[in-house]
């Protein structure tokens, strides 16, 4: 039997060459319109990252003992909001980055426009890849596309990220810090894990109400993690300027916490994350893996 290392890392490799096989196939017949915008497209979807919600998405298939092929495209969907999310915010107007997964960021690499165009152009491609989803029946298809929006939306990512912009400079309370976090970054790790669960007809209201404490915990821990690699990252390992944050005066668990205490927050929520899966069998140890990689990565 492999050891937890081992299945991981296995499973985290397949996982990367499948989505960015479907992913590189999906864009490649992506039509004949603006050259620019379609290289802007690839440049910010293929340039790395390491398909966290996709793996997500495929590990909770797993979970609820469904095969990785119906959650390919849902996994591929997820990672284009993710990659339109990162273009967004690393705009002027949002957090003024110019590095990102070690290169240069969209609008950089291109021109702010093009940058804002190729966002727009993933955001609304996700959704068209979840209406024709293969293997799924339109019932499944309209509950993804529910749920990918709400995540993504007013609502969940970009609620969040409004939150984000405007506790700059401010003190904020754990608990306001927190109801940030779970809808700038938690939401999206949520939709991740149901999207995934929501491959299998027969899942079960408890298995969902299980794999959502899951996966809301394990966004806050995934947040946790962001926030102390922030100080104590490298940049050229965690692919963006280290202490960016605390440049921008923005509230972080570490400022709120201490960095200690930030670790001793993670290692409880990596705790209720795992204490969730006590329902499922040997299914569930993908997701068991992947929230311990989500609090132990170093980028």
């Amino acid at each position: 039997m492999p050891t937890p290392n081992t299945r991981l890392t296995t499973f985290l490799d397949n996982c990367r060459n499948r989505i960015d096989a479907e992913l590189e196939r999906q864009l490649s017949s992506a039509g004949n319109g603006s050259e620019r915008l379609q290289a802007a497209m690839r440049y910010s979807v293929l340039g790395g990252g390491k398909r966290i919600r996709p793996a997500l998405c495929l590990a909770a298939a797993a979970a609820v003992g469904q095969a990785h092929e119906n959650a390919i495209v849902p996994a591929s969907a997820l990672e284009l909001i993710h990659a339109y999310s990162l273009i967004h915010d690393d705009l002027p107007a949002m957090d003024d980055d110019e590095l990102r997964r070690g290169r240069a960021t969209t609008h950089i690499a291109f021109d702010e426009a093009t940058a804002i165009l190729a966002g727009d152009a993933l955001q609304t491609m996700a959704f068209g890849w979840l209406a024709e989803a293969p293997g799924l029946v339109d019932q499944v298809r309209l509950a993804m596309i529910r749920e990918l929006a709400s995540a993504s939306g007013h609502l969940g990512m970009v609620g969040g990220q409004a939150i984000d912009l405007e506790s700059v400079g401010k003190s904020l309370t754990i608990e306001q810090l927190e109801k940030m976090h779970r809808h700038k970054t938690g939401a999206l790790i949520a939709a991740s894990v149901r999207m995934g669960a929501l491959t299998a007809a027969d899942v079960t209201e408890d298995q969902l109400a299980a794999l959502t404490i899951y996966s809301q915990t394990l966004g806050l821990a995934f947040q946790v993690q962001d926030d102390l690699l922030d100080i104590e990252g490298d940049t050229t390992v965690i692919g963006k300027p280290q202490g960016s944050d605390l440049a921008r005066a923005k509230p972080t668990y570490p400022s709120l916490l201490g960095t200690a205490g930030a670790r001793d927050y993670l290692s409880q929520l990596l705790e209720s994350a795992l204490a969730s899966l006590e329902g499922f069998g040997k299914e569930g140890d993908l997701l068991r893996d992947m929230a311990g990689y989500v609090v132990a990565r170093t980028h």
